[in-house]
């Protein structure tokens, strides 16, 4: 059967090019990798399936790079759509599915390697971090494929770990996705990524801490056997009590609103928090979508609760009430506490990765998690003398009046929130500041270097 003729949808385009942008931004595609597909009706009323063209740059779609095609009559041998087109239209055949999104997310690629040989078996990846856990759950399966591009194996085997999971994981090569828009796939990649890099972090940490007692202690000790089991024995806790190791449930991944604005006549701020949002998300700060921030007004706030957002794709911008309202999600409702406890005008949460592994971080011959992140840099230590942190069932009023104290404070299993005075701009210094700070003591304990001789003095008694 000779394929359709090519069709062209600006908008369709103007998504698919935002997305695959975005993406590779964020470090989890490389220049020509992955492939996006979505369900789609064209002005006639026929449902098509639009995937990226084999080896497109998603980072630089044109036009000519999305295939339109029937999903009742796909030649799946078609040379210019996507080697993994069949999967594609298999997931996109889910209930509910609208959106498939293939991605390398390295750092989920490189936490879920192993040595044993093939072909293998690998174990369910376990999250450690709250956005990961209860958005993509608490166990996400890992399939070892001979063929891992494009076979009949992965056919039969995706679409399947989809229909019962958000994502599932290719050993090896990356990560497949569903949702009900393509933002929500590419949602669910980032939240994905980010959890391998949290792990990783962790063991970093593990692995030069052990290394560290070998050498002073003159035991030979099985140092990655014990960085595994302290990542078992942490994940076995979260799945048996997740409600007393996380700080909230994040609220779920909400598309209707994706494009709703509630005050586009207001430019100035309009352009402060989509800057804002653009910054946390090109910088790290937290993943796509996730997060939030807002601005005070007389008797409401403005507020984005999808708070991470490139310039390209945006976010939603909401106008609220200013006083608690029975059905305000966790997150929503603590910034209006906040509000009401203190005269701050602007305030950012933020999943910062970083900051979220290394509040875990142990001092040698202690046994219980950091209090405190001391900086150990110049300008780290020049704007803070220290950064509370605290445990994930924090009460309100102590957790607003550390924010009193201090302007920004680490939540253990619950992210970074920071407070302004005047703008987003003033707010979203500490996150991004606080980020370089983490960074930099992650990187003195890898080379075996002592954080309490680094640490000022005066921190120590602040």
């Amino acid at each position: 059967m000779a394929p359709r003729k090519w069709q062209t949808s600006e908008e369709v385009y103007r998504l698919f090019h935002s997305i695959g942008r975005a993406s590779l931004l964020y470090d989890i595609q490389d220049s020509h990798s992955g492939n996006m597909a979505m369900r789609w009706r064209n002005e006639a009323g026929e449902e098509m399936v639009v995937i990226t063209a084999t080896g497109s740059q998603k980072g630089d779609l044109e036009p000519n790079h999305l295939c339109y095609l029937s999903p009742a009559e796909t030649d799946f041998g078609y040379y210019k759509a996507s080697s993994e087109t069949d999967i594609h239209v298999r997931i996109l055949s889910i209930p509910g599915v609208q959106a498939s999104m293939h991605a390398h997310v390295k750092e989920l690629v490189m936490a879920t390697l192993d040595d044993q040989p093939s072909p293998k078996t690998p174990p369910p990846f376990v999250p450690v971090d709250p956005l990961a856990f209860y958005h993509l759950g608490p166990e996400i399966p890992v399939d070892w494929f001979a063929v891992p591009s494009g076979s009949p194996e992965m056919v039969r085997t995706i679409p399947a770990r989809l229909a019962e999971h958000p994502l599932t994981i290719i050993y090896g090569h990356g990560a497949m996705t569903r949702g009900q828009t393509l933002k929500e796939a590419f949602f669910h990649l980032c939240l994905a990524n980010n959890a391998g890099y949290i792990v990783r972090l962790l063991e970093r940490q593990w692995m030069a801490l052990e290394r560290g007692k070998e050498n002073k202690e003159g035991q030979k000790i099985q140092v990655a056997e014990k960085v595994k089991n302290n990542l078992a024995q942490l994940r076995a806790r979260i799945k048996a009590d997740p409600d007393s190791h996380f700080h909230f449930r994040p609220a779920a991944y909400n598309v209707d609103i994706e494009s709703r604005c509630d005050f586009p006549e207001e430019e100035e701020i309009l352009k402060e928090f989509r800057k804002t949002g653009n910054r946390l998300f090109e910088s790290r700060l937290s993943p796509f979508h996730t997060g939030s921030m807002s601005v005070r007004g007389v008797d409401y706030l403005l507020y984005a609760p999808q708070a991470s957002m490139p310039y390209e794709v945006g976010g939603p911008l909401l106008k609220l009430p200013l006083a608690l309202e029975a059905d305000d999600d966790f997150e929503l409702a603590l910034h209006k506490k906040i509000y009401a406890e203190s005269d701050f005008q602007t305030i950012i949460h933020a999943y910062v990765p970083e900051a979220e592994a290394h509040a875990h971080f142990v001092y040698p011959g202690e046994e219980r998690p950091i209090e405190r992140i001391i900086p150990v840099d110049a300008e780290g230590s020049f704007l803070y003398l220290a950064i509370p942190v605290v445990g994930p069932k924090v009460r309100d009023e102590e957790f607003i009046r550390l924010l009193h104290d201090y302007k920004v404070v680490v939540v253990r299993g619950g992210g970074v929130w920071a407070v302004g005075s005047q703008s987003l701009s003033e707010a979203l210094h500490h996150p991004s500041s606080l980020r370089e700070i983490c960074l930099y003591r992650i990187a003195a304990v890898e080379r075996g270097l002592d954080l309490r001789r680094m640490e000022p003095e005066k921190a120590r008694r602040w």
